[in-house]
């Protein structure tokens, strides 16, 4: 016997040497991926960042050129203007590119109808009810039909 309790200790100790090497093979490509993501995002964070500047150099420059012929103030709410209806442009772009065309179908509903409209769950997900019949489904008062159990 003492010679399977020696091989049972191979074999928990392997098994322990395997599970180390799986953590860290594993955690070594973990960090590696999550360095790639991290340099990805901060690349697309520098590029919003870059991209709202743009942004706001092009607002000053519309406002500038405005304010030649018109008063200072009236140049700014006109940009202003501008720039939400940018926005307002974008955001329906934004929502439409999603291809939940029945969401802003819901919510549009959901504002005429001031709730949700007829066959729409409240989930928003788009998918409409079962048809509700008329009457009430009968029941059979046999008490000697097919499922009755005596």
């Amino acid at each position: 016997m003492d010679r399977f309790d020696h091989l049972e200790h191979l074999d928990k100790h392997l098994v322990e040497e395997l599970a180390q090497v799986a953590r860290e093979t594993v955690r070594d490509e973990l960090r590696e991926q999550s360095r790639k993501r991290r340099r990805t995002a901060v690349l697309y964070a520098a590029s919003g960042a870059a991209a709202l500047y743009a942004g706001g150099a092009v607002a000053l420059a519309v406002g500038l050129a405005l304010a030649i012929g018109l008063p200072g103030w009236a140049a700014a709410l006109i940009t202003a203007a501008l720039l939400g209806v940018v926005a307002y442009a974008l955001r329906g772009a934004a929502h439409s590119g999603h291809g939940h065309d029945h969401d802003h179908d819901h919510h549009s509903a959901h504002r005429v109808l001031g709730g949700t409209a007829p066959g729409i769950p409240p989930s928003g997900l788009g998918m409409p009810y079962p048809p509700m019949p008329q009457t009430p489904p009968e029941t059979p008062l046999d008490p000697d039909g097919p499922h009755h159990r005596a």
